[in-house]
């Protein structure tokens, strides 16, 4: 069996932590281009973010023999997991954060999404289910006060990603 989308996801977990660097050397910029350089940087890090999520997906459909390329997001690690009659805690685990409106994984996927969406102004302030990330990223002329809040908090997703990804992969490895 191929690990294609073991290495992809710590690649992609390693390019999330290398844009996160770049992201804080950029706080510390004096030039003339400093905010075009955070607001490019808040969105490559999430995109490494929901891209490493993508690959530990498929990583997970090659532990239970199925086809990768046949999963895009959880509903279709899900689809597939059902119609083999087979059970996974890792689907049950996923399941529960991508849902649960106050954890990092949701929001993480929400603040990605929300680099497709655009808006004038702040319209909601951060709570325990809109994370700062995605008021930020939504804004064309977002408040630069709140960068540093924003780097914590890509910190703080991939930190509870990486330890996400090592505790399914060592449970995967049980069996």
């Amino acid at each position: 069996m191929s690990n294609v989308y073991l290495v992809r996801t710590n690649q992609k977990i390693n390019f999330a932590r290398i844009h996160m660097d770049a992201l804080a050397e950029a706080h510390e910029s004096t030039g003339w281009s400093k905010h075009a350089e955070i607001e490019s940087y808040n969105e490559s890090v999430l995109f490494h973010l929901a891209s490493a999520y993508g690959a530990f997906l498929r990583e997970v459909a090659e532990k239970y023999r199925f086809d990768p390329a046949l999963v895009a997001g959880l509903s279709d690690l899900e689809r597939l997991l059902e119609g083999s009659g087979q059970e996974s805690p890792e689907l049950s685990e996923l399941n529960a954060l991508e849902k649960n409106e106050a954890s990092w994984l949701h929001k993480m996927l929400a603040a990605y999404d929300a680099c497709w969406k655009a808006a004038d102004n702040q319209t909601a302030t951060a709570n325990d289910k809109v994370s700062i990330s995605e008021i930020h990223v939504i804004q064309i002329n977002p408040n630069h006060a709140e960068d540093k809040d924003i780097l914590a908090e890509y910190k703080g997703w991939l930190n509870e990603f990486r330890a996400l990804v090592e505790r399914l992969r060592a449970d995967m490895q049980e069996w």
